[in-house]
């Protein structure tokens, strides 16, 4: 018979500062689960050993963090057409005869933790500006295209590396400037950082918003720390702001089911957890 204890974890390296484990282990007590879910520590150079032995090991799967996501797609069976898109991996899925599936829920997970804070916004709604143009910016462009969104403003320190997506994605994407960033910004419905300029240890993003309009939505992939400098400067002046922890706990649902066999409620306590380990 197999093992009913089932695991799963998340690859990175460093690995400490994910809080998937507290959200995956909340939810596996919640549910009165058989299994655990575990920080996976994995230097770059051990990640095609470590994604292998997945299957030997009992997982069920992992998750993917920096700076595994790219590298690890050509180490599973199968790709999603959205990962492929996107050209990287957060999840993958052990099936019952050891193939390995890669998908990539970052993208929706962003786009559902937007619509909580603001239920009537969607892609469509008006121009996106998303600062960066790494892998977290390939995520959102791509569930931001698949929901119709029909401008989105790249701006970006290396131009060269927005004017890439724009040829990758198509023409609703309009490559930036990084000097132009504060008027390309003015007239945005949604404004992302998807940099981790304001990370804990990191130096906080370099922009002003002294033109943008109040009705501007602002949001930040960045959850440790969970308000960071750009969106306390943002709430100041009167934005509505969306923090990175919505993209972590919605991109962390479907994951969850497809190891666990439970699709998971993102709940107050669960909130009240994750924040939890966060020091004031």
């Amino acid at each position: 018979m197999p093992n009913d204890f089932i695991l799963a974890g998340v690859m990175g390296w460093p690995i400490s500062q994910s809080r998937s484990p507290i959200l995956h282990n909340y939810w596996i007590n919640k549910y009165k689960l058989n299994g655990r879910y575990v920080p996976l520590a994995v230097r770059p150079e051990r990640l095609t050993d470590a994604i292998r032995g997945l299957p030997a090991l009992g997982f069920r799967g992992c998750n993917l963090t920096m700076p595994h996501k790219q590298m690890a797609m050509t180490m599973v069976d199968s790709l999603t057409d959205t990962a492929k898109r996107i050209g990287a991996v957060n999840c993958i899925v052990v099936g019952d005869d050891g193939k390995m599936s890669g998908t990539n829920n970052d993208g929706n997970g962003y786009v559902l933790s937007v619509q909580e804070v603001v239920p009537s916004w969607k892609p469509d709604t008006g121009p996106i500006a998303i600062l960066g143009a790494g892998g977290a910016a390939r995520a959102i462009i791509v569930a931001m295209l698949e929901r119709g969104a029909k401008e989105i403003r790249l701006i970006n320190r290396t131009y060269e590396k927005a004017e890439q997506l724009a040829k990758d994605f198509g023409a609703a994407i309009k490559p930036m400037r990084w000097e132009k960033r504060a008027g390309a910004i003015a007239d945005v419905a949604l404004l992302t950082n998807a940099t981790n300029q304001g990370m804990t240890g990191k130096p906080p993003l370099d922009i002003s918003l002294d033109k943008l309009s109040k009705q501007t939505i602002v949001s930040d992939l960045i959850y440790v720390p969970p308000e960071t400098p750009f969106l306390a400067a943002a709430r100041g002046r009167g934005n509505v702001t969306v923090n990175g922890l919505g993209m972590l706990l919605h991109q962390a649902r479907p994951a969850f089911q497809a190891w666990f066999g439970v699709m998971p409620e993102i709940t107050p306590d669960l909130r009240a957890a994750v924040m939890a380990t966060f020091k004031s």
